[in-house]
C-alpha cells in the first residue's frame, strides 16, 4: 500500500514547517553545544538492523536485488528477528569501561526498518518477535553509565520507496526533496525520535538533511547535529586538521553491520592509534561496532573495545577536552593540547619496553620557568621490585626539548605493552612557526591535470619541498577515502608563493581527492584535501 503524507497529516503530526520563525531562533548548531561535542572525543557507533541475520551489507543489498529477494526481504526478515541476547546495558558498560562520551545508534538506516516503537511504519521492531523498543533501551542504558545518546537516521528509505513502486537506489533522484511524501514520513518519524526519549545530544542523518535537521533543532535546540551539518569523513582521517567540530566514523573491520565471513579486523593497536591521530588533528573519532543478530557483539570487537578500554584508562586525559598544538605529531610522536592551557601530550609510538629509559625530543616546544613532565597512568616513584626509582626530566637544548622518561608501570603480566606511552608535559611554548600551505584547484592542462597550491608561509624555513598527492574516488560512497594516494613531485620553494604539478594518469569523469604536500625539518604538513570530477 502506498503511502502520501499530505499537509494535513504533516500539521497534525505536528511537524512545524522548515520556513518557521521558530527555525530562524535555532538555525543550526549551538557554538558551546559544539565545543561540548569537541571536547568528548570519543564515540561509539553501533549498526545493526533486520539483515544483521543474513550477515549482509545493512541496507545496501536491496540496491538493485531482483523482486522474490527484495519481498522476501521485507516480509520475510521481520518474522525470524529475535535478538534474545540483546542486554544493552552490557554494551553501555563495556563503553563507559572504553572511554567512550557518546554513543550513535542506528534508529533506521536505509532500509527503512525502524528500531523504535513508531507509529509511522509497519517495518519496524514492534513487528517482529522481539517486539521491544531497541532504540528506547539502548539510549537509556547509555545514559545510566553517563554516556550521551545519540541517533543515526537515514533519510533514504527503501520500503517506502518499495511500497511507492520506484526503483530502490541512492543519489539525488531519491533524496525526500524529490519525493514529498518521503520527506513528511522522515520528518513524523524525526519527531517521534526527538520527542519520545528524553535529551537526544546527537543526530547524526546520513543523506538529505535539508528539512530534517531544521526539525531535530526546533525540538531540542540543544542537539548536535553532525552528519548534516559538519564535516564527517568515512573510513578515514583527514590529512590535517579541520576548521571547527568534525567527526571520523570508521569501523572496526571492513564493514559497518556484523558480517560473519569476509572481514578482517583492525588490531587494537590500529584502534587507539585512530584515537590519538584523530584528536591531535581536532576531530572526534566515532568508532563502529556490529551487533551479531542474537545482540551479544562479537568477541572479535569485545576484544578491541578492552584493549582501548586500558589504553584509554591509563590516557584518557590526553584525549578529552584537548585540541590541537601546532603540528600535529613529530615524526612518530603525536601530539595533543588541553584547552585553554600551556599543557600538551606526546603520544610515543615507538617501541618502548617496559623498564627502559628513553629520551624524547620535542622539537616543537620549548620549556618555560614552571615546566613539569611526567608520564601518565604512573607516580615516576615506583618500578616494583626494584630500587630504581623512574624520575622523569628534561631539559631544553637548541635543538628542542629533552624528556627522560622510563616505562615503568606494569600493564600485564608478561611486562609487554604494544600500546604507545603518553608523555605529559604542563607550561611549554611553541619554539617554531610552521609553515601554512593552500591546496587550491585542479584543472585541466593538454594531456594531463594540472594541481595547484599556494605557500602562504615557509614558517621559520629558509626553503621547503613541496609536492601534491591524489587518489582516485571512484566507486566509493560519498564521505568514504579508503585508496593509497599518489605522489606528484613539485618544486623546492624559496619565498611564498603559487605552485603546481602535472598529473597525467587522470580518468576523466571519475572523482578524485588531491592536496599540497609541504616537507618541514620538523614533519610533513599538508593542505587541506579537496574532491574533484574533471572532463
Amino acid at each position: 500500500m502506498k503511502r502520501f503524507y499530505t499537509a494535513a497529516v504533516v500539521l497534525a503530526l505536528g511537524i512545524l514547517p522548515v520556513c518557521s520563525p521558530l527555525r530562524a531562533q535555532v538555525p543550526a548548531n549551538q557554538a558551546d553545544r559544539l565545543e561540548w561535542f569537541r571536547d568528548q572525543g570519543f564515540g561509539l557507533f553501533i549498526h545493526w538492523s533486520v539483515d544483521s541475520q543474513l550477515g549482509t551489507v545493512i541496507s545496501h543489498s536491496l540496491a538493485g536485488a531482483s523482486d522474490d529477494y527484495t519481498s522476501r526481504f521485507f516480509s520475510e526478515l521481520p518474522k525470524t528477528f529475535n535478538p534474545r541476547k540483546f542486554h544493552p546495558e552490557d554494551w553501555a558498560a563495556l563503553a563507559k569501561l572504553a572511554g567512550v562520551r557518546y554513543v550513535v545508534f542506528t534508529a533506521k538506516h536505509h532500509s527503512g526498518f525502524a528500531m523504535w516503537n513508531t507509529k509511522t511504519t509497519g517495518f519496524g521492531i514492534m513487528h517482529t518477535p522481539f517486539q521491544r523498543d531497541i532504540f528506547g533501551e539502548v539510549a537509556e542504558a547509555f545514559r545510566r553509565q553517563g554516556i550521551s545518546p545519540g541517533a543515526y537516521f537515514s533519510p533514504d528509505d527503501f520500503h517506502w520507496l518499495y511500497e511507492n513502486k520506484s526503483p530502490i537506489n541512492r543519489g539525488t533522484d531519491f533524496d525526500p526533496p524529490k519525493h514529498p511524501g518521503l520527506l513528511a514520513l522522515d520528518q513524523a518519524q524525526l519527531k517521534e525520535l526527538m520527542t519520545q526519549y528524553g535529551p537526544i545530544d546527537i543526530v547524526f542523518l546520513d543523506g538529505a538533511a535539508d528539512g530534517l535537521k531544521e526539525i531535530a533543532w526546533q525540538l531540542q535546540p540543544k542537539t548536535v547535529v553532525t552528519r548534516g551539518a559538519i564535516a564527517t569523513p568515512e573510513q578515514f582521517v583527514p590529512g590535517v586538521p579541520l576548521e571547527g567540530a568534525w567527526e571520523a566514523c570508521i569501523t572496526m573491520g571492513t564493514s559497518w553491520q556484523y558480517q560473519p565471513r569476509n572481514e578482517v579486523y583492525k588490531s587494537g593497536s590500529e584502534l587507539i592509534r585512530l584515537i590519538y591521530e584523530t584528536r591531535a588533528k581536532g576531530g572526534n573519532l566515532l568508532l563502529n561496532v556490529g551487533p551479531k543478530p542474537d545482540g551479544e557483539l562479537p568477541i572479535e570487537q569485545e576484544e578491541r573495545l578492552r584493549e582501548v578500554a586500558l589504553w584509554m584508562f591509563v590516557n584518557g586525559e590526553a584525549i578529552y577536552g584537548v585540541r590541537p598544538w601546532i603540528i600535529t605529531n613529530e615524526q612518530t610522536t603525536w601530539i595533543t593540547k588541553k584547552k585553554d592551557t600551556n599543557t600538551i601530550y606526546a603520544v610515543v609510538t615507538d617501541p618502548w619496553k617496559r623498564g627502559d629509559w628513553k629520551e624524547i625530543v620535542l622539537r616543537s616546544a620549548r620549556a618555560t620557568a614552571g615546566t613539569e613532565a611526567s608520564v601518565l597512568g604512573q607516580n615516576d616513584l615506583v618500578y616494583e621490585y626494584s630500587k630504581t626509582i623512574p624520575k622523569t626530566t628534561f631539559h631544553q637544548e637548541a635543538d628542542g626539548l629533552h624528556i627522560r622518561a622510563m616505562f615503568a608501570q606494569r600493564l600485564q603480566d608478561n611486562g609487554k605493552w604494544p600500546n604507545p606511552i603518553v608523555l605529559k608535559i604542563t607550561n611549554v611554548e611553541p619554539s617554531f612557526s610552521p609553515p601554512l600551505v593552500e591546496t587550491t584547484k585542479a584543472m585541466r592542462s593538454g594531456q594531463g591535470v594540472r594541481l595547484e597550491a599556494t605557500l602562504h608561509s615557509l614558517g621559520d624555513s629558509k626553503s621547503l619541498e613541496v609536492s601534491f598527492e591524489y587518489r582516485s574516488l571512484n566507486g566509493l560512497d560519498t564521505n568514504e577515502r579508503s585508496g593509497a594516494w599518489q605522489t606528484a613531485p613539485g618544486p623546492r620553494m624559496t619565498a611564498a608563493g603559487d605552485f603546481s604539478a602535472t598529473v597525467e594518469a587522470w580518468e576523466p569523469g571519475v572523482p578524485y581527492e588531491f592536496r599540497a604536500v609541504v616537507k618541514h625539518p620538523v614533519l610533513t604538513m599538508y593542505g587541506d584535501s579537496k574532491k574533484v570530477t574533471l572532463p
